[in-house]
Parts: structure tokens; C-alpha cells; sequence
């Protein structure tokens, strides 16, 4: 498992990145103290963290800015988990009950709102502030990505040029943000930091286009959180996408008259038609293409076991 070798290899870094979240979000009153321990349990693969500190180490050096950086990332990430939750009336997360489930929408929303004003204070303390200028506009990216899909929630002639753009925007921005940060902070050459952030922008686009296909085949007992929500929401990702280019336009109304009052059983029967349409696949293949385009950015000045690393990470989020 490459992933968690990575853990290993990692495991030290990591926890300097844990200290300084908590750190950051330690709360003396009781209430936001509960709220801060359920939280605890919201974290996961710590992707964006495990970038920031690869990116350093391919810039040369890990220092004390890395750890913060990488923080700030996982609280921004962590806030739009909750807020996602409320958009998708999720009610499972890292196999727990999500926030807006435990104390309704507007705690989680409030809550998220306060994790992105906790990330930006931490950031702040940072002596240069362009590491705060590209976050906050990273975030504002991640907001217009979220914003662009709400408008075509329901529209089934989506093409792929507006996924990629929505998708571009929601998840492969910020991972490709903290790609260049990590580079920048280590003090890496200009070219260096841009190809390691064009690396987390590929890498980013196959993350979520893996994700998109969890949420149709996963099983909620090993993927952790609420499932077919895209489906449930009326969002139109690349499997959907590539199953209406050959769908008949009786199948296409089918989908769109069952998809309202969807029961799992109706669900199965989607995800079955997608399947035996190659749409599944097709949508994994994009992925692979974009894994394989990160690598191509891997072709600058570092040390080869890092590059290998962050090979090996690109390839597990579509082999994992």
C-alpha cells in the first residue's frame, strides 16, 4: 500500500502538523471544544499535509513554515467538508455522524466559517504574507468551483469542458496551491515551484474525478461516509457525462424522471447501466491520463527518492 508507506515515511512531519492544528483550534470554552474533538475525527488521508511536506523536501528543506502551511490547509479542506455536508444533506463522515446531523446546518456552517477564520490567523502568522494572498485566493477559487456546480445541479447535458472547470475549481486549485507552497517555502527555483504546482493541479483533477466514481460504486462501511449523494443531488459527473453522449433519449428521460424519489434499488440500477456502458471506465482512464501528465511535471532538479514518493502518491489515488 502506497499510501501508507507514505504515512511512515511521513509519520513525524505529520505529527508536528497535528500540534499545530490543535494548537491553532485549542478552544477553553466547552462548546466549541466538543465541536473541536468531533472534528478530530473528520480527518483522513491527509493528502494536502503530505504534499506541502513532499514539495518541501523536493525544494531542499522542511522548516517550521511547512508545518503551518500544511495545517492551514487541512482547516481550510476540513471547513469545506462541513459545509459540503450541509450542501449534500450528508449525514455520514469518516464513519461518524456529520456536524449538520449532530447540531443541524447552521452550527456546521458557522463551524466551517470559523475553521476558514482559524486558518487564515494561523497563516497570518507566517513572516511573509504571499503564502496568505495565494490561500485566500485559493479559497475564493474553491468557492466559485462549489458555486458553478450548485448552477448546473440537475442539468444532464453537462459537458466535459464544465466539469473539468468545476472540478479544476473546487479540488485541483487547492491541492495544486499547496504543491507550490511547499516548493516556495523550502525556497525552490520559480520553474521549480511552478511545475510541482502544474503536478498538484493533474493530480488533483484525477482525485476527484476517483472520488466522483466512490460516491457511485463505493460501500459506505469502507468509503466512510454517505454515498450516491451526487446522484441524489442531481450532479452530473464524467460517468454521467460520458453515458448521456451514447444514451437513447428515452434512457436519458428514464434517469432523469427516476432520479427525484431514487430508492437505493433505482441507485443500483444507474450505477449497472453506467457500467455496462464502459462510463465507469471511461471515467477512470481520465484519471489515469492526468496521473500520468503529473508525472511529466516531476521532471525537475530533486532528489530522486522524493520524486519517487510523490510518484507513488499520484498513483494511489487511482490505484487505491
Amino acid at each position: 500500500m502506497k499510501l501508507l508507506r507514505l504515512y511512515d515515511i511521513l509519520a513525524q512531519e505529520l505529527e508536528n502538523v497535528r500540534e499545530v492544528f490543535a494548537a491553532e483550534l485549542l478552544d477553553d470554552d466547552a462548546v466549541m471544544a466538543d465541536l473541536v474533538e468531533h472534528l478530530g475525527k473528520f480527518r483522513g488521508k491527509m493528502l494536502r499535509p503530505m504534499l506541502v511536506l513532499l514539495t518541501g523536501k523536493a525544494g531542499g528543506r522542511i522548516l517550521r513554515d511547512h508545518y503551518i502551511l500544511a495545517a492551514v490547509a487541512e482547516m481550510v479542506h476540513m471547513a469545506s467538508l462541513v459545509h459540503d455536508d450541509v450542501l449534500d444533506e450528508a449525514e455520514i463522515r469518516r464513519r461518524g455522524s456529520t456536524i449538520n446531523v449532530l447540531h443541524g446546518n447552521e452550527a456546521a456552517v458557522m463551524l466551517g466559517d470559523w475553521l476558514i477564520s482559524r486558518a487564515f490567523h494561523l497563516c497570518a502568522s507566517l513572516e511573509s504574507q504571499t503564502a496568505t494572498r495565494l490561500m485566500a485566493a485559493t479559497a475564493a477559487t474553491v468557492c466559485r468551483g462549489e458555486l458553478l456546480q450548485l448552477y448546473y445541479r440537475g442539468f444532464f447535458e453537462l459537458s466535459e469542458e464544465t466539469y473539468f472547470k468545476i472540478i479544476d475549481r473546487k479540488t485541483a486549485a487547492m491541492i495544486a496551491s499547496c504543491c507550490y507552497l511547499g516548493a516556495w517555502a523550502a525556497g525552490a527555483e520559480d520553474t521549480t515551484c511552478r511545475a510541482l504546482e502544474a503536478y498538484g493541479r493533474q493530480t488533483g483533477m484525477a482525485f476527484q474525478i476517483m472520488d466522483d466514481l466512490l460516491d457511485l460504486t463505493g460501500q459506505i462501511h469502507t468509503a466512510g461516509k454517505s454515498l450516491r449523494r451526487d446522484l441524489a443531488q442531481g450532479k452530473t459527473t464524467l460517468p454521467l457525462i460520458h453515458y448521456f453522449r451514447q444514451a437513447t433519449h428515452q434512457q436519458i428521460q428514464a434517469i432523469k424522471v427516476a432520479l427525484p424519489s431514487a430508492d437505493d434499488g433505482i441507485f443500483d440500477d444507474i450505477v449497472e447501466q453506467l457500467r455496462s456502458a464502459g462510463s465507469l471506465d471511461y471515467a477512470r482512464r481520465r484519471a489515469e491520463m492526468f496521473i500520468q501528465t503529473a508525472h511529466e511535471y516531476l521532471d525537475v532538479p530533486m532528489e530522486e527518492d522524493i520524486r519517487l514518493l510523490l510518484i507513488d502518491l499520484a498513483d494511489a489515488i487511482v490505484s487505491e
